[in-house]
């Protein structure tokens, strides 16, 4: 790879994921675009690792639009509930399940959870293909522990945000600007590490 592409899809349907990619990659002169906005179709999510569905829904992007891909693939590992609700927390409370509906759920799941015991990570994989047949995709993991609160917290955010405290700020995700959430969130680290991965490729090209 010669430059970081201008243009890229990213292969999600989840506003607040997109504006907080967009947010984050815009200083860096790339200009993203839904695959919502080109027509693209919801790619299936059969993996049970973030990694693999990551890897699936870039590459069904990236084969639709003929443009590089970014697919983010991310949720709630819950320590107590033996990583739940994971891959699935987009539908912790059914197929259809709003960010309210699975945020109930979660709290009615830990409600007997002791407060040291409430220990989660929110785990962001970004996966980075120059086309559909990329060999040599770019993935990156980015973790942010914290833990789940009792009762929800702040109006910011989206999905568990309410109900995650994040340690160094004594704040819900929730609670956080978005600058501040960009800068220090799983998604914000995966994102850091992608950008050192491409500035890698380019030198080396």
């Amino acid at each position: 790879m010669t430059s970081t592409p201008t243009q890229l899809v990213i292969a999600s349907n989840n506003k607040g994921k997109i504006a907080e990619l967009t947010d984050l990659l815009s200083p860096l002169g790339i200009q993203p675009v839904s695959q919502g906005e080109l027509g693209v179709s919801e790619a299936e999510e059969p993996a049970v690792t973030f990694v693999e569905n990551a890897i699936l829904k870039a590459r069904h992007a990236a084969r639709e639009t003929g443009l590089p891909a970014l697919a983010d693939d991310s949720g709630l590992a819950v320590d107590a509930l033996g990583g739940a609700p994971g891959v699935r927390s987009a539908r912790y409370a059914g197929e259809n399940a709003s960010d309210d509906d699975n945020v109930q759920a979660l709290l009615e799941a830990m409600s007997s959870v002791a407060d040291g015991e409430r220990g989660a990570q929110f785990n962001c994989v970004l996966v980075y293909l120059r086309h559909a047949d990329d060999p040599t995709p770019v993935i990156c993991h980015g973790r942010w522990p914290g833990s789940i609160l009792r009762n929800r917290r702040g109006e910011g955010g989206f999905g568990y945000d309410p109900v995650f405290l994040v340690p160094e700020t004594n704040c819900s995700a929730a609670e956080l600007s978005r600058d501040q959430k960009g800068r220090i969130s799983h998604r914000g680290r995966a994102l850091a590490q992608l950008l050192e991965q491409l500035k890698a490729r380019t030198a080396s090209s």
